[in-house]
């Protein structure tokens, strides 16, 4: 199994102003981490996409290509890329020159994103949600397969047989599709051949394993081999020396972050029992000792019928740089070799 880190480079100013001081430091923090996850034997970073005040992450093949002139190993990815509301022809040559100066370890993972305001943002009707992304979708995949494409839409100008360059240095270059929670867009990624990447970020993650067995099933109808049929999970984490500890650091941030959106989108406030319930034995959260956290993706593992990468993402929780980097160390010392 892989095991790696996503980040969404959120920001740690206390003013509530900009401050651009605090920006670069935060970014040159985050490429620290992503130094260390590659030295720490770590498969996989990846780098969110959002475009709001909290979040340094509008661009993420930018921070990426950053991250790949100074690793050597470590893949590189993002998490995710709101393709609704991008071109999809420059989605692909910004990720095909990541992969040109990574020397073949770029990858992306694809979504519709839990948050809407790169539509707006881009100049498209919300409306139009699922419609977007099946279509731009489309054009990717066509794009990452043929040099040449020949192609007709709704939502962009046509390409009458036109080259599309730079071409990766891996030949396909990897495209995960990543999903929440609808049956269509597991039976999707089935039909497709794509790799799944599923987000779990509360209730308890046994619940998904009826949507991932329609992504197997979909897959399986359309002649894919299940071997190609992978299963990543996304899941907030973090890990300390003790459960006690990890727990107490992790839970002021998360409750902080995850009230806050839930006055956005009509949740109560977070209280520190229903913290405790999604730190249990088969609730979402991966926050413990290496040993518990290593011992529940296991369960997670088996309850799913197999998984094959696992994404770590701890910024949600406003941690010190230096709370993520000691993570980090002990995710690459003790849990890599625990699932190994």
């Amino acid at each position: 199994m892989e095991v790696g880190i996503d980040s969404f480079a959120a920001t740690k100013s206390q003013s509530g102003q900009h401050d651009p001081a605090a920006d670069m430091r935060e970014m040159e923090n985050l490429l620290r981490r992503i130094d260390l996850a590659d030295q720490a034997g770590l498969h996989v970073f990846g780098i969110g996409e959002h475009h709001r005040k909290e979040f340094l992450d509008s661009a993420p093949t930018m921070i990426l290509a950053a991250a790949a002139a100074r690793t050597k190993n470590i893949r590189l990815t993002s998490a995710v890329t709101v393709l609704s509301a991008a071109d999809p022809v420059r989605v692909f040559q910004n990720f095909a020159t990541l992969d040109i100066i990574s020397g073949g370890r770029a990858e992306m993972v694809v979504g519709r994103g839990s948050f809407v305001e790169a539509y707006p943002l881009f100049g498209f009707n919300l409306q139009d949600y699922d419609e977007l992304f099946v279509e731009k979708l489309n054009l990717l995949l066509q794009i990452r397969d043929h040099e040449s494409v020949q192609w007709k839409g709704k939502f962009r100008a046509p390409l009458n047989n036109i080259a599309i360059y730079p071409r990766p240095v891996q030949d396909p270059l990897p495209i995960w599709l990543g999903v929440g929670g609808t049956p269509q867009s597991f039976a999707r990624a089935g039909t497709l051949g794509l790799p799944l990447m599923v987000a779990i970020i509360g209730g308890e993650t046994h619940r998904f394993r009826p949507l991932i067995d329609i992504y197997r099933e979909a897959g399986k109808k359309a002649g894919h081999a299940p071997e190609k049929l992978t299963v990543g999970l996304h899941s907030l984490g973090y890990i300390a020396e003790t459960s006690q500890q990890a727990r107490d650091e992790f839970f002021p941030g998360y409750a902080e972050t995850f009230t806050k959106i839930g006055r956005e989108r009509g949740w109560g406030p977070v209280t520190r029992g229903q913290f405790e319930a999604q730190t249990g034995p088969t609730g979402a959260l991966l926050v413990g000792s290496p040993q518990e956290v290593a011992e529940k993706i296991l369960r997670h593992s088996e309850a799913l019928g197999g998984i094959s990468r696992l994404t770590f993402q701890m910024d949600n929780a406003n941690l010190a740089h230096e709370k993520l980097m000691n993570s980090i160390r002990l995710i690459g010392k003790d849990i890599v070799p625990l699932l190994r």
